[in-house]
């Protein structure tokens, strides 16, 4: 398989799967037709980076879904996005800060998208956390000189990628719950799930708990599309031990890999990060030099038919 280089999306997220892409990329057929279906959106680096011809991303948290459908409309180019981050990025220097604290409740009251990028390129850590009345409440990241030119620059080169990668197809992108996405799949179509981390992220946009990964595995086991779930296995300290009680019908593969971004330490920790399929697939190529650990439970594990 050929090499290729990852879009990295403008939007940062915890957990995002940039350094994962090519691996999650390798298991899915270059000739799939199927639409592409993700019911937990993020970022959008697997889908931009699969680039199939249509896709469906939805997310809970209408931020991101109102950033990425105002660059696909044209509402945010990169040079708009430039003006706009030299403009505040300039004010937030002369504030010592202060203007990030403005920014905030500004987003808060009327939810701009570009506020939103402004605020996930500025926070503590690149975090999207958000209190029980919805708002915004990471802290600012203590660097007041944060849009240097080089990085408005970097900004604006991701979205120029994301916005030529949805040029190729038709993407849908709707704010709606993981069940009522899954529900529209069909049979010659893909899901890609990457929920929140059971037991490990506190941050999703209306929280997420056991009753909710139970809710998602009822949803995938009724579909008759293909299904690729992102989950983590294990680290040095604890398994993940809804593997075995919830998706034990699952084919998985692992490999290790490193979250750097987290507000706790212990969630920077290396991790066993696991794809769950309901179908069978061969073992991928590591596609870096990163230490990998592939794991394939053909024995101990029952297969959906």
């Amino acid at each position: 398989m050929s090499a290729f280089r990852t879009i990295v999306p403008p939007i940062k997220c915890q957990g995002i799967k940039t350094k994962l892409v090519p691996w999650i990329k390798s298991i899915v057929p270059a000739e799939s037709k199927g639409l592409w279906v993700e019911p937990f959106m993020g970022s959008g680096v697997v889908a931009f980076n699969v680039r199939p011809r249509r896709a469906l991303l939805a997310d809970t948290n209408p931020h991101l879904i109102n950033f990425y459908t105002a660059i696909r409309d044209g509402e945010i180019t990169p040079s708009i996005a430039k003006g706009f981050l030299e403009k505040e990025g300039a004010m937030l220097l002369a504030s010592g800060g202060e203007h990030f604290y403005t920014v905030r409740k500004r987003f808060n009251e009327n939810g701009a998208p570009l506020d939103f990028l402004f605020l996930n390129r500025a926070c503590f850590n690149g975090m999207i956390r958000f209190n029980r009345k919805g708002g915004f409440n990471v802290p600012f990241c203590r660097k007041p000189n944060r849009f240097a030119q080089a990085y408005i620059t970097k900004i604006t080169n991701q979205i120029q990628a994301v916005s030529d990668a949805m040029k190729i197809g038709e993407y849908d992108f709707v704010c709606q719950s993981f069940a009522e996405t899954i529900a529209e799949a069909g049979s010659q179509d893909w899901i890609y799930c990457d929920p929140p981390y059971i037991e490990r992220h506190a941050d999703y946009f209306n929280g997420w708990i056991e009753e909710h990964e139970n809710e998602l595995e009822k949803s995938l086991a009724a579909t008759p599309a293909k299904v690729i779930l992102s989950t983590w296995h294990s680290n040095d300290y604890r398994t993940n031990t809804f593997i075995e009680s919830l998706w034990s019908d699952y084919h998985m593969l692992t490999r290790e890999h490193f979250y750097h971004v987290g507000a706790k330490e212990v969630n920077r920790n290396p991790m066993l990060e696991a794809l769950l399929t309901n179908f069978k697939t061969q073992i991928p190529v590591p596609m870096d030099k990163e230490p990998v650990q592939l794991q394939l439970l053909e024995e101990a594990k029952k297969y959906k038919a």
